[in-house]
């Protein structure tokens, strides 16, 4: 993550960018906002598919988020497009196939942009697609110790 400037650019990705994506993206702001660092940040996310776009963030993503008092904010489900791969310091994918497809889509990483959300929490496992196991409490557990992880790697790289 060398290279960052005053502006830390930050992509999460997903396939459908309704559930983790999205999920990633508010936590993230929210650690942010309470670190007082706002204006340091652009955080924004996007699916590997087209299967959700225009699609509001899952009832069920919003329901958690809500739980644990995190900002949900105005948010269309996207297609991350290959010509924005040079917009964004770091690209954070939830898991294996949303890597295999975001490479796919964005024509390889030939900056090294892109990492998967659990390398930040020191795990090589993904986060689990609440899509399929109906378990946003994992999720979001997962999602939060991944953002301040990735949050505490910015500042330590930061200072290098």
């Amino acid at each position: 993550m060398k290279g960052f400037g005053t502006i830390h650019r930050i992509l999460f990705v997903c396939h459908g960018n309704i559930c983790r994506s999205t999920m990633a993206q508010f936590v993230f702001a929210d650690l942010v906002t309470r670190a007082g660092r706002d204006g340091e940040f652009v955080i924004d996310s996007a699916a590997t598919s087209r299967e959700e776009i225009g699609n509001p963030p899952h009832r069920g993503t919003v329901r958690k988020l809500r739980e644990v008092n995190v900002p949900v904010l105005e948010h269309r489900a996207r297609q991350i497009m290959r010509e924005e791969y040079e917009s964004w310091d770091l690209i954070v994918y939830m898991d294996s196939n949303n890597e295999r497809n975001l490479l796919r889509l964005l024509g390889g990483d030939p900056q090294g942009k892109c990492r998967k959300l659990m390398s930040f929490a020191g795990s090589s496992r993904d986060v689990a697609d609440p899509w399929y196991t109906g378990d946003f409490d994992a999720t979001y557990r997962d999602v939060l110790a991944g953002c301040k992880g990735l949050l505490a790697s910015i500042d330590e790289n930061a200072a290098i």
